[in-house]
């Protein structure tokens, strides 16, 4: 069992089915038509071959952690599944083809996104002016899992829309700065700049607290477009959870806490809102 869990999670089975269910509560909070089906497998198949490229290029290095090497004794393992899912990507994409600058968005702020890891000095470069990484990051996962199938549905875009984008960006990059924070050290080691590497501690406690204010104003907002409470308040819960665990975060650097538990803290509202 506990094989068969690491599996799940190292694979990253586990975060595209997170991916999946971010897409579900747009779809259901307003009401999108499109073909669903068809946008599912294309964002499950995408999480997976965009993260196992991203896993799969990650160098092998003393770590604590048992994802890396997890991550080094199978890395067959994750070229096959990247190789798989890739050509999976690539018929999906097809069949999506009349949204092809919608989806091209996407695709290409993903791949810059792990670029940087690249062996060869083309990509490697982009790793010294990634400063603003842990934003392009929480973009993309907006992007695709908010954004992107209120785009494809054709559906006239509103404040309510703007509001659930900015809220949804507000909680991932609260969760992003916590991975960050854990990631400083190895981050300096191979001269990756961002903002967390050479902000103090008081300085990424106020954008961490910022980007929670934001996410809640965000959320609260929707109140009056036409959200139920019971709805705002399922939204809001997820951010207390962040917030509370944002000083054990830095002090805790365990798998199950980061891709787990701070992963799965993306798509829970989305479990609550399904039963609504």
């Amino acid at each position: 069992m506990r094989f068969l869990f690491r599996f799940f999670i190292y694979s990253n089975l586990f975060i595209s089915f997170c991916a999946v269910l971010m897409v579900e509560q747009a779809n259901q909070l307003f009401l999108l038509h499109y073909n669903k089906t068809l946008f599912y497998g294309f964002v499950f198949v995408a999480t997976l071959c965009s993260y196992n490229f991203h896993w799969y290029l990650t160098p092998m290095i003393p770590s604590t952690s048992p994802r890396i090497a997890w991550n080094h004794r199978y890395r067959k393992l994750l070229l096959s599944i990247y190789i798989i899912t890739f050509l999976l990507s690539a018929f999906f994409a097809w069949q999506l083809r009349t949204h092809w600058f919608s989806l091209s968005i996407g695709v290409i702020a993903t791949f810059l996104y792990s670029a940087p890891k690249i062996p060869h000095k083309y990509f490697s470069w982009l790793s010294k002016i990634a400063v603003g990484k842990t934003l392009f990051l929480t973009f993309v996962w907006t992007y695709v899992t908010t954004a992107l199938p209120i785009i494809i549905s054709d559906t006239g875009w509103t404040m309510a829309h703007t509001l659930f984008c900015i809220s949804r960006y507000g909680l991932i990059y609260a969760i992003c700065i916590i991975f960050d924070y854990r990631d400083r050290e190895s981050d300096r080691e191979q001269g990756v700049k961002s903002m967390i590497t050479w902000m103090s501690d008081q300085k990424i406690t106020q954008i961490f607290l910022l980007s929670l204010m934001v996410f809640l104003l965000s959320t609260a907002a929707l109140y009056w477009e036409s959200f139920s409470m019971l709805t705002v308040i399922l939204l809001l819960i997820p951010g207390g959870i962040v917030l509370g665990l944002y000083n054990y975060g830095k002090k805790h650097f365990g798998d199950w806490l980061y891709y787990f538990v701070l992963d799965g803290l993306m798509m829970l509202s989305s479990l609550f809102t399904l039963f609504v």
